[in-house]
């Protein structure tokens, strides 16, 4: 496996990387995103859905560090203006303009935050990968819901209701789910190409 001491786990997936490679996760990652948004709950008194969109932005940042991770999700907005119906419910330029713009807007920027956490030893420990990730989390569900607020003309405090309350105890658990397991995956794979190393 690859011989460089790194944070970011698929790099201890392949023998060495490659700009092919690199675009193949980037493209793999965005499939995984737009897979995750198909998993869509309407709530009746929002126009956000509770999906497993976040799930697969926050694990592209987690897993392939900020490059490929904010690349994965420029490519799955690109894929979704195109009209492809890779957002939750749908595709198409409206989607980036309408109610729920700005969550979709903040998954590059988030993604790509993650993964330079990641880079510099976030997915060394399990706090210390959650609170990436909650951080991460944080960007989405704030900026969603200032856009929210601003779109729908809803007060301050509905708007804060129905775009960020809500969505809390999702982001939770999928902060637990990735932030609990990758530091121990990582640190299989590190040991594996570095035997005999000590873990930090």
């Amino acid at each position: 496996m690859t011989a460089v001491k790194s944070n970011v786990l698929v790099d201890y997936l392949v023998e060495r990387r490659s700009t092919t490679l690199d675009f193949l996760w980037t493209v793999g990652f965005c499939l995984v995103t737009a897979l995750a948004a198909q998993v869509r709950i309407p709530l009746p008194f929002t126009p956000v859905p509770l999906t497993g969109q976040t799930f697969g932005v926050l694990l592209s940042g987690a897993v392939l560090g900020w490059r490929r991770g904010l690349g994965s999700q420029v490519l799955y907005l690109a894929v979704g203006a195109s009209g492809l119906p890779v957002f939750a419910g749908g595709g198409g330029v409206a989607y980036l303009l309408g109610p729920t713009a700005g969550y979709l807007w903040s998954f590059p920027v988030a993604a790509g935050a993650l993964g330079w956490l990641v880079e510099r030893g976030a997915s060394r420990r399990a706090w210390k990968m959650a609170l990436a990730m909650f951080a991460s989390s944080l960007l989405i569900l704030v900026t969603g819901t200032v856009w929210l607020g601003s779109v729908t003309g809803l007060g301050l405090h509905r708007q804060w209701w129905a775009g960020f309350y809500p969505f809390l105890a999702g982001d939770l658990l999928k902060i637990a789910l990735v932030g609990l397991a990758l530091p121990r995956v990582l640190r299989h794979y590190q040991n594996r190409s570095h035997p005999g190393a000590p873990s930090r």
